[in-house]
């Protein structure tokens, strides 16, 4: 075998982790939905901004407070478990000008 085999063999597992959210667990903070949007809403004033469906089938959303500059990026399973993955601060909207634009 080459020296290379092991590293071909865990590619494909490499690949999997890549693109699958982190597994629930302890330390990270889950729960139905509409739960943690409105504890989000009511503690942080944040609200989504933006949002996309990942390849697992997953929906990411990313909320923001307007007028503190906390955000939070969370993701809900098809099953119906919204997690956290990340929050911070400084949050800012980029604007794109018209000119920057190209059809």
């Amino acid at each position: 075998m080459s020296r290379l085999s092991p590293l071909l063999l865990a590619l494909p597992l490499l690949a999997a982790t890549a693109v699958a959210p982190a597994a629930a667990d302890e330390s990270m903070a889950c729960g139905k939905r509409d739960e943690m949007l409105g504890h989000l809403s009511g503690k942080y004033s944040e609200e989504p901004v933006a949002m996309g469906l990942a390849t697992n089938g997953s929906l990411v959303e990313v909320l923001a407070s307007s007028a503190g500059g906390s955000f939070t990026i969370v993701y809900t399973t098809p099953d119906g478990l919204t997690c956290m993955m990340a929050a911070g601060s400084n949050w800012e909207i980029i604007k794109q000008q018209l000119a920057d634009i190209k059809a």
